[in-house]
């Protein structure tokens, strides 16, 4: 498998443009155990910027491999803490009461920007470790990266009504339901990681462009490195980024790509 990745590392690599034209907040990275053990940090790290990424929200399962992207590239990564030691933890955590303690434990000897990405569907935010997990954003000011539906981002807003939450995958909804979602709660961002109807083929989608032009701080790209199959993609995808992104006004496009990155996380790197 090593041999593999490393293929696909050096293909991407030598597909990369010389310069990226624009840069990109990543907003939805994963660098866990199965990617680490194929893909050294520092190999890692030079993929993501022969894509052009400026900066990246990175989690892992477990908490390591992050830490090691972030020592080898601190300027690079932005840390956000999952509540998954392991990857069986994902339908399982929000019924385990070791969480709470272990995210203490993290958060006591590392800086985040954010908790997640983390999945979560309706009433189980209202279950006591989810609920805990709100309380602990809300005390160390982080960002809620949740990967849920509409009803679980609503619950959590009834816990915190001034949680910052990043909806991941932008709740795989529709065009209509996140622009509803977006008028209501003024702290809700959106990801586009793994999905391609926005702008399939990179030709942009018309109703997801007229909600970008009406939202157009409220979006981020990502690439959502959940295999390490995907580290290589991340090249490719923010190539295609560019291209759809090119099809919007040059102001909007750039918060899309990497200003509302910066700007939602700069009070908690601060």
């Amino acid at each position: 498998m090593r041999q593999g990745i490393a293929a696909m590392l050096l293909a991407a690599q030598l597909a990369a443009a010389p310069a990226a034209e624009l840069p990109i907040f990543d907003a939805h990275l994963h660098y866990s155990h199965d990617a680490w053990a194929n893909l050294p940090p520092e190999k890692a790290i030079e993929l993501l910027r022969s894509a052009g990424i400026r900066r990246g929200l990175v989690s892992s399962s477990n908490d390591e491999g992050q830490q090691r992207l972030a020592a080898a590239a601190p300027e690079l990564i932005l840390l956000s803490l999952r509540p998954y030691r392991n990857r069986g933890d994902q339908s399982s955590w929000m019924r385990d009461d070791t969480v709470p303690a272990y995210l203490v434990e993290r958060l006591s000897r590392y800086r985040y920007v954010a908790l997640g990405e983390y999945h979560i569907f309706g009433a189980d935010v209202d279950l006591p470790v989810p609920r805990q997990l709100v309380a602990l954003a809300r005390q160390h000011g982080l960002v809620l990266h949740s990967h849920s539906d509409a009803d679980a981002v609503e619950r959590q807003f009834a816990q915190w009504p001034q949680a910052r939450i990043l909806w991941a995958h932008s709740g795989f909804d529709t065009p209509a339901n996140v622009r509803a979602m977006l008028l209501k709660h003024r702290n809700l961002w959106c990801d586009l990681a793994f999905r391609s109807d926005h702008a399939p083929g990179g030709e942009l989608d018309p109703e997801w462009r007229r909600l970008f032009l009406e939202f157009p701080d409220r979006f981020m790209v990502g690439t959502d490195t959940f295999t390490p199959e995907r580290w290589p993609y991340v090249v490719e995808h923010a190539k295609l980024a560019r291209k759809w992104l090119a099809q919007l006004p040059p102001e909007v496009a750039e918060r899309i790509a990497w200003r509302n990155g910066e700007t939602l996380f700069a009070s908690a790197r601060r």
